[in-house]
């Protein structure tokens, strides 16, 4: 009878954000339901229930909303290790807000992929000026997309590189201690990990 009020506030208890992120992060990785569920309840006790319904919550498809108003694409890439493996992570960037509007992930760096890379951003938000660095495969990309290109200014690869050290400051971590270890892995999890994680970033820096 005494446990009855106690486990009443915990089950109203608001789950905090960073334990949504890193319940999904372990299920993307290979986890099952139950077993993320167990994984977790050192430090939040939660059911596989729960965490079924923060996967259909945070859909990584839904993660980032369309703005309306956008007036520059700020982009950039640079390598993580995942596994035993290195990867480029893409990254776009509103120049108003500077919010992370566009991540993505390939095992190559060229002209081809960023193409790929800047036509979904221009898909979802429209035509717009990009500023980059001197990276070789961005102008030609720009010129096939017919986007306006010019180099990053002070400000703008000031504020890049602040989200790109952000960035692979905190996904360090989380390879350190959960390193992808599937066979031929299409890094499919690692994609949708890195949805949340700028869905997360940009709420933070809402708030």
């Amino acid at each position: 009878m005494h446990c009855l009020p106690f486990m009443s506030y915990q089950f109203r208890k608001r789950t905090k954000l960073e334990d949504i992120v890193y319940s999904l992060h372990l299920y993307f990785n290979g986890l099952s339901l139950r077993n993320t569920s167990k994984a977790i309840s050192r430090f939040v006790q939660r059911s596989h229930t729960a965490i079924r319904d923060w996967i259909q919550k945070y859909r990584p498809e839904r993660l980032f909303f369309k703005r309306k108003r956008v007036s520059e694409f700020i982009v950039d890439e640079t390598q993580l290790k995942v596994g035993s493996e290195y990867i480029w992570l893409w990254v776009a960037i509103e120049s108003e807000t500077k919010n992370i509007i566009a991540i993505s992930i390939s095992k190559e760096r060229n002209m081809f992929v960023a193409e790929h890379f800047l036509s979904d951003i221009v898909n979802e938000y429209d035509q717009h000026p990009v500023s980059t660095d001197g990276g070789t495969w961005y102008p030609q990309a720009c010129k096939f997309l017919k986007l306006k290109h010019h180099l990053h200014s002070t400000l703008e690869k000031s504020l890049i590189e602040r989200t790109m050290q952000y960035i692979k400051d905190r996904t360090e971590c989380f390879d350190d201690y959960f390193p992808c270890r599937k066979k031929k892995c299409k890094l499919k999890h690692v994609k949708q990990w890195l949805n949340l994680f700028a869905d997360y970033y940009n709420k933070e820096k809402i708030s």
